[in-house]
């Protein structure tokens, strides 16, 4: 074969594989995808005078609407007799087309006292909110967070938390997704996969699992 005819077919043959389609994207192989192995979930002895409970977006017209959201509630209560009990820092963000009240809590066994709610929408409730300054003011190094939803509120709460060096304890039985799907991916993110800072700062646990010095 003259030099010309191989780099024609050189040429050919780099072509046709250029043409081929590539199944390396994630659509395409989607139905190859492992679901990750559950992430340990860890006993915790928390100091309620440096931790503060964060109850976001526990709202009648949002949780009610979510089975998972309504089957959480007697383990948001149980955390919510927990921290009352040891004298918490407690806050709620509440949402709802901005007239949101106390009295639109999903539950009224856990409804706010006032100065510790704020109106706020968006994923993460540091943003624009009373959050930051009543943490500080405590000296809180560390918060628990319930949020609804599971891959919404409560994971970008914990996230920008990492950012501020906040330590996150994330019980699994106190948020809540639409589906098992939303939460299986916020907690791999939080726990497995998300940022190393992020990660190495969220500790998922049960409320049952929680103990206080």
């Amino acid at each position: 074969m003259t030099p010309t005819r191989i780099a024609a077919a050189a040429g050919a043959l780099l072509l046709a594989s250029l043409a081929t389609p590539s199944i390396a994207d994630v659509v395409s192989d989607w139905s190859t995808a492992a679901i990750p192995a559950p992430p340990e979930l860890k006993e915790v002895t928390v100091d309620p005078a440096t931790t503060a409970v964060l109850f976001l977006d526990m709202m009648k017209a949002g949780c009610s609407a979510r089975p998972r959201c309504v089957a959480a509630i007697p383990n948001i209560k149980r955390l919510h007799d927990m921290a009352r009990t040891h004298n918490m820092v407690v806050w709620y963000s509440l949402v709802g087309g901005g007239k949101a009240t106390p009295d639109d809590v999903v539950d009224p066994g856990i409804r706010p006292r006032p100065g510790e709610w704020y109106r706020q929408g968006g994923a993460d409730k540091f943003q624009g909110s009373t959050l930051q300054p009543i943490l500080a003011q405590a000296g809180i190094k560390t918060v628990i967070i319930c949020g609804n939803s599971f891959q919404g509120a409560a994971m970008g709460t914990a996230i920008e938390a990492a950012q501020r060096n906040y330590k996150i304890i994330l019980p699994v039985d106190c948020s809540a997704g639409e589906n098992e799907y939303n939460e299986q991916y916020a907690l791999v993110h939080l726990t497995e996969t998300g940022p190393v800072n992020v990660r190495t700062s969220v500790t998922p646990t049960r409320t049952t699992m929680i103990k206080f010095q």
